[in-house]
């Protein structure tokens, strides 16, 4: 197995803080008991994107427990590991987006849009739910209509504000082959 580089745990250390801080004090509530409008899944993508599955998944572990901590219970375990999914599956692709050489074109936001997409309807679509009823045996139309509008909501915040997080990050890249010898 490959070493994490200490750019890659703090980087996980500093997803995870900013995840929390962004589900745990930067929420709306939706309407569907205890779903928020968030925007901590766009700063998940976005260090999914950049530092690969594992941050993305440890980071959504980490941050979405220490959410549900700070609110006096246990994790929910089953929304936790949607987290982690989202994560692995949006860093799973990182590689295909080039946001590193500087590039995030129509083609790179497609993909990172059918990827956004995928991986919220896994997560809150089947993860969550399909979790909730077997380890808690919550009512399967509550958690699933919880689940549909997580999904919406984080597939919104991912698309806009992980998009544009990534256009930004990818204009401070320098381009491949855009520097000449003098």
């Amino acid at each position: 197995m490959k070493k994490m580089s200490i750019k890659t745990v703090v980087a996980i250390g500093i997803g995870a803080a900013l995840f929390f801080v962004l589900g745990r004090f930067v929420a709306i509530p939706s309407g569907i008991p205890n779903t928020n409008f968030t925007i901590q899944y766009a700063i998940l993508a976005l260090f999914a994107v950049l530092y690969g599955p594992i941050a993305g998944g440890l980071i959504g572990l980490i941050g979405h427990s220490l959410i549900d901590l700070s609110w006096g219970g246990s994790p929910w375990w089953s929304w936790v590991l949607a987290s982690v999914a989202v994560g692995i599956i949006i860093g799973l692709v990182a590689n295909k987006l080039n946001v590193e050489e500087g590039k995030f074109n129509g083609k790179s936001f497609a993909i990172y849009a059918a990827i956004c997409v995928i991986a919220n309807a896994i997560a809150w679509g089947l993860v969550a739910p399909g979790l909730d009823v077997f380890i808690y045996a919550e009512p399967a139309s509550k958690v699933f209509a919880q689940g549909a509008m997580a999904g919406l909501i984080n597939i919104v915040a991912t698309l806009v504000v992980g998009g544009l997080l990534l256009l930004a990050y990818a204009k401070t890249r320098t381009k491949k082959g855009s520097l000449s010898k003098d």
